[in-house]
This record gives C-alpha cells, structure tokens and sequence, in this order.
C-alpha cells in the first residue's frame, strides 16, 4: 500500500543537536543538495539513489514507454536506506559545503551541525518518529571500514508514516547490511528496475492496414522477433546487493474501440507463439477465414473511427544476489489506432 502525507510546512524539519545553542533546518524535505568528494558526486539527499540501472537486454531504439503493473495495489518500496559516504567523504563534506539532507525529512544548513555530531561526538535530536537521542560520533569515523548510511525516498510526499526511513545518517561496518526493516535487499532493487523497464511500442499489422469493412475480419498479426525479453539490471554500490529484472511478452489484446465488434479470439487475447510471433499472416484468400488473432467490425465508422487498441502482456521476473529471485506482477503497455470501417463489402487483397 502506498504511504501518502500531505506537504510539509516550511520551517517544519527543524533539528537540534544537544549542547548546541543554534540548528537550521531546509525548508523543504526531498531537497537535492550536491557535495563533492575524491571527485565522485555523492548527495546529502532524500531523493538522489546511488543505484545502479543498466539494461542488459531488449531493444535500445524507437518508441519505447513504462509498464502499468496489472496488480493495482502493488508499488515499490516508498523507501530504504543506501551507503552515502565514507569517513574521508562525509569529512570533506561536513567541512566544506554541510548544507543537506541528515535524514529523509531533517536538514542541516552549515558546517557547524554535521561537525557537532560527526566530528565532536554531540548526541543529536531526531523529531519524526526515529529514536529521540542518536550518539554522535568522533572525528568522523576515520579509519574505520565502512559507511555513513542515509534513507532515500523517491517522492518523499507519499509517504505518510513519518518513521520509515527517517533515521539520522548512521555507521555500517563494510560488509555489512544494516539489521533495520528499510534495509535495501535484492527484492528492493528487482522492484526499482521493474520501473526502469522499457518496452517497445505495440504496432501491430493489419490487413487490411487502415480501413475495414463490415461483416469481414481485419486479421491481426506481429511477425517473430517484433518483441524481444527486456532486461534490466540495478545494483547498489558498496553492498553486494543486485538483481535482475525480466520482462518476457506472453500475450496480445486487442479492444476494438466500440461494442459493435467481435475479437478472435473472444476474449481479445492473443498469445505469443513459440517462435516469438502473433497470430498469422493475411493470405489472398483469406477474407472469409476467421483468423487466429483480428478482429470484425458489425458497424461502419461513418467519419468517425474507431480507437483500436493493441495491448501487449509482459511477464516479470528477477533474480538477484544470494540465489533469490522470484515474480513481480505482470505489466501492460497499450498503444492506440484509429480503425475505419466501410459499409461495402469487398473481398481483402
């Protein structure tokens, strides 16, 4: 279930530090404020992910566009926690910028509050549900393994629950994954590529290819090879942690626009055969055939056609690390034709 809150007051995330006489807080929670460190970008942020996406598999070129998972109550996780900065990293950080996200909704404007509890060890308040008194540190951790971990939220405002993910940026040893519910696992990563996936758009062919005629079919067909499985693979730095995402296309549906129609078959869905293909090409002599997959129009469009809609269904998948894997809802990508239908009748060519 998704987790919604309603937009934060401005001046709302204010944070102290105790021993501290001043705290200043950013107005605004999910705020992408940018540090550098050894050259590498690293974020003080709610919103900004270290996770890696690369596609391994699936087209690269031509309209492409998101799936709609078929389970309506599924969403991926509202958050986690990911490896921000190393010692030497979160010192270069606090000492010359220090303005940026210590928790999904706290943040810390200047130097002096990240090394109060970073480098002077001054215990910190933490007001949203995390525990209230977090032991500060001392000189940053420097040369200790391991990193200074942060929650991440891809939109912070839909999430009501104003504990998840809300720790004050914390120590992990190297190696080690943090023993807390919002720790990220394979199954975290497998569901964020889910929507990092992207499929090709559903053109389909159609004979005849613009205009019907009422009472005979208009068969429908993809050749082999039009779809191919989609893989995409994310991976979190300096944990070991990955998974992959498949998306494998199982089946076509068609609507054809108007309740004057029949689809072939009935239920407008058409499989994909072992070959990768749907359906069955148009032959001369076929007009009187019902094909394996079309459609046939019982009214003419009279100037205006019909919306056909092609739908394809994509089965998802994931392996990760450690042998897991499992499924994910399957997932839909629609795309729309205009169909006209004509009153004569006329035998396909």
């Amino acid at each position: 279930m998704r987790h919604r809150l309603a937009p934060l007051i401005a001046g709302s995330l204010s944070v102290a530090l105790l021993g501290s006489t001043s705290a200043e807080a950013i107005g605004e929670a999910g705020t992408d404020t940018r540090g550098q460190a050894d050259g590498t970008e690293l974020a003080a942020s709610a919103s900004y992910s270290r996770i890696k996406v690369t596609q391994k598999s699936g087209p690269t070129g031509g309209k492409q566009g998101t799936l709609s998972s078929t389970d309506v109550n599924w969403e991926p996780p509202p958050c986690w926690y990911e490896p921000l900065f190393t010692p030497e990293q979160l010192k270069n950080f606090a000492e010359t910028d220090g303005s940026g996200q210590v928790s999904i909704r706290q943040g810390w404007i200047g130097s002096s509050l990240w090394t109060d509890h970073f480098k002077d060890e001054k215990d910190a308040v933490n007001y949203f549900g995390a525990p209230a008194n977090v032991k500060g540190y001392k000189n940053y951790n420097i040369g200790k393994k391991g990193y200074f971990w942060h929650g991440v939220a891809p939109d912070v405002a839909d999430i009501d629950d104003t504990s998840l993910c809300n720790r004050l940026m914390f120590w992990q040893n190297a190696g080690e994954i943090p023993d807390d519910p919002n720790a990220p696992t394979p199954e975290t990563l497998a569901d964020y590529a889910y929507n990092k996936v992207k499929v090709p758009e559903t053109k389909i062919e159609l004979k005849p290819a613009t205009r019907s005629t009422v009472n005979l079919p208009t068969w429908v067909w993809l050749d082999k090879g039009t779809f191919q499985e989609v893989k995409v693979r994310a991976e979190l730095p300096d944990t070991g942690l990955w998974a992959e995402t498949t998306a494998k296309p199982v089946a076509l549906h068609l609507n054809p626009g108007t309740e004057n129609a029949q689809t072939f078959p009935a239920s407008g869905d058409c499989e994909i055969n072992a070959d990768g293909s749907i359906g069955t090409p148009y032959s001369t002599g076929d007009a009187n055939k019902t094909p394996p997959c079309g459609i046939r129009y019982l009214k003419a469009t009279n100037g205006t056609p019909y919306h056909l809609s092609a739908s394809v269904t994509w089965q998802i998948t994931w392996e990760g690390s450690g042998g897991t894997g499992g499924d994910l809802p399957d997932g839909t990508f629609e795309t729309t034709q205009d169909m006209n239908v004509q009153e004569i009748q006329a035998i396909n060519r």
